[in-house]
């Protein structure tokens, strides 16, 4: 078994990074790991003694499947590994049980690839706690584009887009109470919780301002304003059937990070709409 950067203790792990497991578990299936061979690959990371030191969004890589796409990458979410999500992408994108708030923006870039249609992550975000502040600073704009032809031409394309943003604001430090050495208090910074977790909360590395955009139509301005909640834009008619429901709810949480527009204390999302699923 191959193991990177986690023979480390847990308290000393740097939080800002992605820690990749390696192990070699032949699959009997091929490429697409069974039921079984997820298990085995867990028992293998408990035979090596490092799955106590393991947490969520760590990558476990069964490098026995290959090296292509992502092939043979799992995902641990606290207790159990975890297939990709292959509902947007065909070579799988971070699963919906992994809250993308949680980690760094850049987090997952090396460990999980993207493919070569496009080079944007998939990320799970609820923007609805920030949804009146999207609907107060929401416009239609154009934006240009470079393209490029078959025969290597460039060309700049004029489209229209509604983009938004919100601003994550860090929380202000606050002084814990207590005695210290020098008769002060020691400084504390709280942090922003996430709605609908089990105590997990926004990394740092989101905080600033999030650009939104989606296309320039009325169906995708419909669809984002849903997304950002009935406390923004009035509620639209929601299927009568719960399953249906939730799903529709995990759909609207789907963004990709638009990393060439993205930069430290600005990062650029953009809707995923229906028609860009695949299964």
């Amino acid at each position: 078994m191959y193991v990177h950067s986690l023979t480390v203790h847990p308290d000393i792990r740097d939080p800002s990074l992605e820690y990749t497991v390696r192990v070699f578990v032949p699959s009997p299936e091929g490429d697409w790991l069974s039921d079984k061979s997820v298990l085995e690959c867990e028992e293998e990371c408990r035979r090596a003694g490092v799955l106590h030191l393991m947490r969520m969004g760590d990558v476990v890589w069964d490098i026995a499947v290959g090296d292509e796409g992502n092939v043979g990458r799992l995902v641990y979410d606290g207790k159990y590994l975890i297939d990709l999500d292959y509902t947007w992408n065909p070579i799988g994108d971070l699963p919906k049980y992994i809250p993308a708030l949680a980690f760094p923006p850049s987090y997952f870039h090396q460990a999980i690839r993207t493919g070569v249609v496009t080079s944007n992550p998939v990320v799970h975000v609820d923007i609805s706690p920030w949804g009146e502040e999207i609907a107060k600073n929401l416009q239609l704009l154009q934006d240009r584009v470079k393209t490029e032809t078959p025969q290597g031409a460039e060309h700049n394309v004029v489209r229209w887009v509604h983009r938004s943003s919100f601003v994550i604001r860090p929380p202000a430090r606050v002084m814990q109470r207590g005695p210290s050495v020098n008769g002060w208090g020691q400084p504390h910074t709280p942090r922003i919780a996430i709605p609908d977790t089990n105590n997990l909360f926004i990394d740092s590395g989101w905080y600033g301002t999030i650009v939104v955009e989606t296309e320039g139509t009325n169906e995708a301005l419909a669809d984002l304003q849903e997304r950002c909640g009935p406390r923004a834009f009035p509620p639209q008619p929601r299927p009568s059937n719960p399953a249906q429901q939730k799903a529709q709810q995990e759909v609207k949480k789907v963004f990709r990070i638009l990393r060439e527009k993205s930069r430290p204390g600005e990062i650029c999302i953009k809707a995923v709409g229906i028609k860009e699923r695949i299964l």
